[in-house]
């Protein structure tokens, strides 16, 4: 007896408790960089008994990263300009450097812009799983940005470690790189937070670059310093300095573009969604289960073993209720797919067993 059963979400998404990482005490009790560990390390599309993180309506979700993303556009723009009038003035290739960055994760913005606006399209008879994935594309789109702007960064300041220039207004180039700071630090907060509550990898991704773009702001004051007390190759060193660290953000934001390209699960999802559907009355083991990201929604398959007796109906009402269960319990789940199979008894066996996810008996 096979059935299979998918239903799409009501409008209006069901919420499921966990609990969420951003406590306040870890952010007075950590320094920067274990912050920035900590953010890599959360699980995206995480939990929350906070009513106010629920949002589950999938274009209630694309609203939130495209007011996000327009909102830290500004922000970021404001921050660069500010930025490129000190450098124009002063000279400063290490601003030059973090300038280029600032503008460069302002750009990222807009390929995350289209991708959330393609997000909003029904599926066709080309696309039918709809047009989701275009979120990860644009994660792509990030980690070229992040590359070009080491790149940019890097030739400012060899050329100027081969042809030295002199500095002015040291004391603002120091104040913009503080300015610097503050507006990414800001800037990706606003996006790691949002791309957390709606489970896009790519908006976290980006968060992560004006994160890291922000610690490198204050590197500026290194350089500032440095020349000051008359070591005039500290600025060029310091934007060779940040480059490197650029290329510590890129890495960092491949591993959390790529594993969503991957189609990479939280484990603990899948355990809690192979919990739920034991839980289910009716189901007898989980013979596979299978979560996958579109975008920042997710979709689950499951092949799970019934009592053999059951009639078509009976089977197929397992089914829906499983389903059911699912939508309701886990986070960011959009859609549901149930297989259900006979279960085969034996005597002497003592109860079904659950295999791991991915496998079949």
């Amino acid at each position: 007896m096979d059935t299979g059963h998918e239903h799409e979400p009501p409008t209006h998404g069901h919420g499921h408790g966990g609990h969420t990482h951003e406590n306040g005490h870890d952010h007075h009790t950590r320094g920067c960089w274990a912050r920035f560990r900590h953010e890599l390390s959360k699980p995206i599309g995480g939990h929350s008994h906070d009513s106010a993180d629920q949002i589950d309506d999938a274009l209630e979700a694309d609203t939130a990263g495209r007011r996000a993303l327009l909102i830290s556009l500004a922000g970021l723009g404001l921050t660069a300009t500010l930025q490129a009038v000190v450098v124009v003035l002063s000279g400063s290739v290490a601003l030059l450097g973090d300038t280029l960055h600032n503008i460069a994760d302002a750009l990222t913005a807009l390929p995350l812009l289209l991708a959330f606006t393609l997000a909003r399209r029904p599926p066709t008879a080309r696309f039918t799983y709809g047009y989701g994935r275009a979120e990860d594309l644009a994660g792509l789109a990030v980690l070229a940005m992040i590359s070009l702007s080491s790149v940019l960064a890097a030739w400012a300041a060899i050329d100027r470690l081969l042809h030295p220039q002199h500095i002015h207004h040291l004391a603002v180039v120091a104040a913009a790189g503080l300015a610097g700071f503050v507006g990414n630090e800001i800037v990706a907060r606003y996006r790691i937070r949002v791309g957390h509550r709606i489970g896009s990898a790519a908006l976290i991704a980006d968060g992560l670059h004006a994160r890291a773009d922000g610690f490198t702001s204050l590197a500026v004051l290194l350089g500032a310093v440095g020349v000051a007390l008359g070591r005039h190759w500290a600025d060029p060193v310091i934007g060779l300095a940040i480059t490197v660290a650029i290329l510590g953000v890129l890495r960092s934001a491949a591993r959390v573009v790529g594993a969503r390209l991957m189609d990479a699960v939280d484990p603990d999802t899948v355990a809690e969604a192979t919990t739920t559907l034991l839980h289910t009355d009716g189901i007898e083991t989980v013979r596979e289960l299978r979560l996958r990201w579109i975008g920042h929604t997710l979709r689950a398959e499951a092949d799970v073993t019934v009592d053999p007796d059951l009639s078509l109906t009976a089977a197929h009402d397992v089914a829906h209720a499983a389903e059911a269960h699912l939508l309701r319990h886990i986070r960011r789940l959009s859609a549901a797919t149930i297989h259900t199979s006979p279960a085969h008894h034996h005597a002497g066996t003592a109860s079904p067993t659950v295999l791991p996810a991915g496998l079949i008996s």
